[in-house]
């Protein structure tokens, strides 16, 4: 196919979707902005931050953050957008108490969404909270739990949901256009190499690291964990699949009319790292659905050339044809009939990072106003984190696991059950499920 033809069909394909509109809000009748509060004030914290300031319905009240660097950092990007003057917090809990929010984005590392999120929905607050939702299965369940008993509006960072490209590319797929698809690839491949360790020390100056590590395990303070490494270690998160896997594995679930999987097998390892993190540094996942597999893989070694087109993504396999929904190339689609034209559409990125927050925040203030569920709402992120959170669990077993997702429980397996959930570590009291 050459360039003019391609770019004819990328034309038509753009024209074909431009009939979606993203969710618009009406401020008629608002009376007062939201008090809005931060917690997790680093750099994806304060990107949404920056969105919901933008968006022009917020009163910053508070900012909260463990280490004080990062606090001040982010709240000297506030004050170039924004006259709001937010108080600071080291401990959420006394935010929550003195402040009152009724919006609380919850931005922290992965270990503390759980207990942020179920003590911000009980005093009132709805919550956008960062994917993945939750360290283990069982935090979200408690986590969903927490929001339908408050009756709260729980907004999921998976802001893929509401990118152009991707909605378009989701009602393309469910069209039947690329046919029956029997097999979905889910994959993210970054260069690296063994890397090196780095000595542990003193938590730098104006870092609680006690807080930090919270309900986790309490290690020494590592520089590789602290600021933005903290995915790469297990006690904290869940490596590459809990972090991008997420999105992905997301938007499978989007895809399809099945809720979770049957059967999950992974494996992998560390096969060139050699520094202090201890996640895998390459794994594969299998998922069994009724009518279609799901495989997961990720590399973070071997950047090359030999692999063309974006690192990261979705391929659908259909019998009309293959269907790749990526990120920042958009999504394309290559018909089995090699005399029709291959269709392509671009995305519609935000900046920094080409992201669309801007989009899922204007979805949480309409949902907020409408009371009703958002795009991203708690229930759909916590299926969509089971998916990478059951890969990581049949890697740590070594076996595959039969998934009952009506149940939330591994059939006959007590062993794999246990992993479910985990021991919290002193004053913190695991959330009830």
């Amino acid at each position: 196919m050459n360039r003019r033809h391609f770019i004819k069909s990328s034309a038509a394909a753009s024209l074909a979707f431009s009939a979606y509109t993203l969710p618009s809000i009406s401020v008629a009748g608002k009376t007062r902005p939201y008090r809005t509060a931060l917690i997790g004030a680093g750099w994806w914290g304060t990107n949404i931050l920056r969105e919901a300031i933008a968006a022009g319905e917020s009163k910053i009240v508070a900012m909260c953050d463990v280490d004080q660097s990062q606090l001040a950092k982010s709240y000297a990007e506030l004050e170039k957008l924004t006259s709001d003057k937010p108080k600071k917090y080291g401990d959420f809990r006394e935010l929550l108490s003195k402040e009152k929010p009724e919006i609380v984005i919850v931005a922290t590392p992965d270990h503390w969404h759980p207990l942020i999120t179920i003590a911000a929905v009980q005093q009132g607050a709805h919550v956008y909270v960062e994917k993945p939702i939750s360290h283990t299965i069982y935090e979200g369940r408690a986590m969903v739990k927490a929001a339908r008993d408050a009756d709260r509006v729980v907004q999921v960072g998976t802001h893929r949901r509401v990118s152009p490209h991707n909605v378009s590319g989701m009602e393309f797929l469910k069209s039947g256009k690329a046919g029956k698809i029997g097999m979905v690839r889910a994959f993210v491949h970054y260069g690296g190499g063994p890397g090196e360790v780095k000595p542990d020390s003193e938590a730098p100056k104006g870092l609680d690291w006690n807080m930090w590590c919270g309900p986790a395990p309490l290690r020494p303070y590592n520089a590789a964990i602290h600021p933005r490494g903290f995915r790469s270690f297990l006690d904290y998160a869940n490596g590459q699949l809990g972090d991008w896997g997420i999105h992905w594995l997301d938007q499978i679930l989007w895809w399809t009319e099945e809720k979770y999987p049957k059967k999950v097998f992974s494996t992998g390892g560390r096969a060139i790292r050699q520094d202090n993190t201890d996640a895998p540094d390459h794994q594969v996942a299998t998922y069994e659905f009724e009518d279609f597999t799901v495989s997961w893989e990720h590399r973070l070694f071997a950047g090359n050339n030999a692999e063309k087109g974006e690192n990261v993504g979705c391929y659908f396999y259909g019998t009309e044809g293959t269907f790749h929904m990526g990120w920042q190339k958009g999504w394309t689609f290559y018909p089995t009939d090699s005399k029709k034209q291959i269709i392509h559409q671009d995305p519609q990125l935000n900046q920094p990072d080409d992201q669309n927050i801007k989009q899922l925040w204007a979805d949480f203030l309409a949902s907020i106003k409408a009371k009703k569920r958002s795009v991203c709402d708690i229930e759909i992120g916590h299926r969509s984190t089971n998916m990478a959170l059951l890969g990581m669990l049949s890697l740590k077993l070594g076996r595959s696991v039969i998934w009952d997702g009506e149940k939330e429980i591994i059939v006959n397996d007590p062993e794999a059950n246990k992993l479910l959930s985990r021991e919290y570590r002193g004053e913190w009291k695991y959330p009830t499920v």
